[in-house]
């Protein structure tokens, strides 16, 4: 029987409750070799010296450390029999790939992800509800547009600004920003070499399990959030000028040309009875009110 890796690595998935990276598989299987050479006696000799075609042990019974210097036993040749001294990240990759396709097929409780910090087991969406009621936990709390549009930006132009920011969303982004980063989807990644240094923004690693990628890189390309794009409305807003005075009704300094007529203008207060009377220019002297008539 040939060693089972897609078993093995099945195990070490339900046995960490962190992400495996093919890295740290590679180690454990390094470890076992070097356990195997400290204890002087490979597996596959303790296994043979068990499992032995068609002879009865004439030796007393051999002890559990006499069969498997790892302290196992019995020999199980599908775990511990040619267990190949290196694995490379194509075998794990296929062997993750089988192993999560059986579990969608299965329709088991447990789904098998590779995600930014490695491969791992979740449990399937459709027990979601159950597992916040054992937890005690609220139901998740929905970004709201202006906070998706604020993520959006950040992770296509990261690391970002929030000045940067708002100048491409054309609104302040501080609520927004608030939201993501108590959210941990982005993160205070540095300043940036500008005046009075803001703080510059960027995405996490919690930002890729929310859209289910493994990269940046993986992210669709987008017309609208493009670079080329998000720099044209960058260099736009930085090369837009404040409005004139003229264009303010403000008076102009000298040699600036024609002020605008700041000349007293006439208005019409309407009253109740509907007769509209034209006030009188602030320089004159306002009527006196009206004597009452001296009764009979």
């Amino acid at each position: 029987m040939a060693f089972n890796l897609k078993l093995v690595l099945k195990a070490l998935l339900f046995s960490s409750s962190q992400p495996l990276t093919i890295k740290e598989i590679q180690a454990v299987f390094g470890r076992y070799h070097d356990q195997a050479q400290t204890a002087g006696v490979s597996p596959e000799a303790a296994a043979e010296e068990v499992v032995e075609e068609g002879a009865a042990p004439e030796a007393p019974a051999t002890t559990a450390e006499e069969v498997d210097p790892l302290g196992l036993a019995p020999v199980d040749e599908e775990l511990y029999v040619e267990v190949p001294s290196l694995v490379t990240a194509a075998q794990i990759r296929e062997a993750m790939d089988a192993l999560a396709e059986e579990l969608k097929a299965q329709n088991d409780i447990y789904l098998l992800i590779d995600g930014a910090q490695g491969y791992r087991l979740v449990t399937h969406p459709r027990f979601a509800k159950w597992i916040r009621i054992l937890r005690d936990e609220p139901p998740p709390v929905k970004l709201t547009q202006s906070a998706l549009e604020t993520l959006a930006v950040v992770a296509y132009r990261q690391p970002v600004t929030r000045s940067e920011l708002e100048a491409v969303r054309g609104v302040s982004a501080e609520a927004g920003l608030g939201k993501l980063l108590e959210r941990e989807l982005v993160y205070v990644v540095g300043r940036a070499d500008l005046p009075g240094r803001p703080l510059q923004y960027g995405t996490t690693d919690r930002f890729l399990e929310f859209v289910g990628v493994k990269s940046l890189v993986e992210l669709p390309a987008s017309d609208v959030l493009s670079p080329r794009q998000i720099d044209e409305w960058l260099n736009r807003a930085a090369e837009s000028t404040p409005p004139a005075d003229a264009e303010m009704g403000l008076p102009l300094e000298d040699g600036e040309g024609e002020s605008p007529s700041l000349a007293p203008v006439e208005i019409q207060a309407v009253f109740s009875e509907g007769e509209a009377v034209s006030s009188a220019p602030a320089s004159e002297e306002a009527p006196a009110p009206l004597e009452p008539a001296p009764s009979a």
